[in-house]
């Protein structure tokens, strides 16, 4: 891939060209210049009022491979990850059959093989993602898996989550916590408060995740080990965890970006596409939400990508199932909550792979081309034309969005 990018504003804090607008020479994949102005025989994209940073990086997304291809293929999930910015994902572990074995891992990684975006097969914490024996973790470790988590299955088991954060300190893996007292939250569907009374339904309280994370924090410093909370949505969790982390304990999060944006509120139409879980909270929540995104203690902000087939949405809200696509418009989302570019940079491009323990890419000579161009300030209406996911289960098609993607570069590879 050789492309010449114009006049790009670079917003990268670990590049010496940060804060700086100028152009970039990529030859065969590789930064091999930037500078004021470059002359070169390649093609070219003007960047002129355009931004550009490092690639985004998703700690949290469902693909359907492998046994759920007919919701999305890891095709038709690195397309539309490249569509929203994203050079890498996590992938959970929420198969048929799940991610539990090398073999899983292996299979996914050799599938992944020649894509723009790369793509990290997250292994599970418990056979079979039921939480009652630890999976074979250190040799999916060695065939590539980089964090062990049961996804969208919380694990209630204290010995086994024990367990796995002293057995994964041996080898520095990292364990990725899904906080949920399923014995509090029972078979409710929504958030537990005023609208879920005004609903007529029974609401999961902020307890049951506030349990969970306080339970997994007492039990991270007990074992001296890393922990990672996946997807926080209350603004109790965001003060356990900031409070851990003055102690030292060694914890990281993420928040949903669609957290940041929706209320309980919109519920009130029943409409199943706002289903999620952890379910949609109160503006109170997302405001706490937001400032632990700016003060640091929501170290990143993921899509949840959960894509579904239409049958599995457009039925009874009781019935659907949880999830909203949103490879495409997390970034979006992240402006739309009114954050600084510069943070949203951080919280998607930068943290989310030193949470990982992998590189993260810099905007410099000598190095590979793993980039984002977009715009910032502009608008674009997310269609089902313009949906590259295998699945359309998200709200915000039909919706004008600020903040629009332009080019994605990374493999020796490009996508616009």
């Amino acid at each position: 891939m050789n492309l010449l990018i114009k006049s790009a504003n670079i917003i990268d804090p670990n590049s010496t060209y940060n804060q700086k607008i100028a152009d970039i020479l990529i030859q065969k994949g590789i930064i091999t210049q930037i500078a004021a102005n470059i002359a070169a025989d390649e093609p070219v994209f003007d960047a002129k009022g355009k931004q550009v940073a490092p690639g985004f990086f998703d700690l949290n997304c469902n693909i359907g491979e492998l046994g759920f291809e007919t919701k999305e293929t890891l095709e038709t999930g690195t397309h539309a990850a490249a569509a929203g910015g994203f050079t890498g994902i996590a992938l959970m572990p929420n198969t048929q059959p799940p991610v539990h074995s090398k073999a899983e891992v292996e299979y996914l990684f050799n599938r992944a093989k020649n894509t723009l975006v790369d793509v990290y097969p997250l292994g599970t914490i418990s056979h079979k993602r039921e939480g009652k024996d630890m999976a074979e973790m250190y040799d999916m470790y060695l065939s590539g898996a980089k964090a062990f988590t049961d996804g969208n299955r919380p694990v209630q088991d204290a010995g086994l989550m024990e367990r796995a954060l002293l057995y994964t300190k041996g080898f520095n893996a990292l364990v990725f916590s899904y906080p949920e007292d399923t014995a509090i939250a029972g078979k409710a569907k929504v958030n537990e408060g005023e609208v879920s009374t005004m609903l007529g339904m029974k609401g999961i309280p902020s307890l049951a995740e506030e349990l969970m994370i306080a339970r997994d924090l007492y039990l991270a410093e007990y074992t001296e080990s890393k922990i990672h909370f996946s997807t926080i949505s209350t603004a109790r969790s965001v003060d356990l965890i900031r409070e851990a982390k003055k102690k030292g304990v060694q914890v990281t999060c993420d928040v949903a970006a669609h957290h940041l944006v929706l209320t309980d509120e919109t519920l009130k139409g029943f409409d199943s596409l706002y289903k999620v879980k952890p379910p949609l909270r109160t503006q109170k929540d997302v405001d706490a939400l937001i400032a632990g995104l700016k003060d640091g203690t929501i170290d990143a902000i993921v899509s949840q990508h959960t894509p579904h087939e239409i049958e599995f949405k457009d039925v009874e809200f009781e019935v659907a199932e949880y999830g909203i696509a949103g490879l495409q418009t997390a970034f979006s989302l992240a402006l739309t909550a009114g954050l600084d570019i510069g943070l949203v940079i951080q919280k998607l491009a930068i943290n989310p792979r030193k949470i990982l323990g992998i590189e993260v890419p810099v905007i410099a000579e000598g190095q590979k081309a793993n980039l984002v161009v977009f715009d910032k300030d502009a608008t674009w209406t997310y269609t089902k034309e313009n949906n590259h996911s295998k699945s359309s289960n998200s709200p915000f098609i039909g919706n004008n969005l600020k903040g629009q993607v332009l080019l994605t570069c990374n493999n020796n590879q490009q996508f616009k």
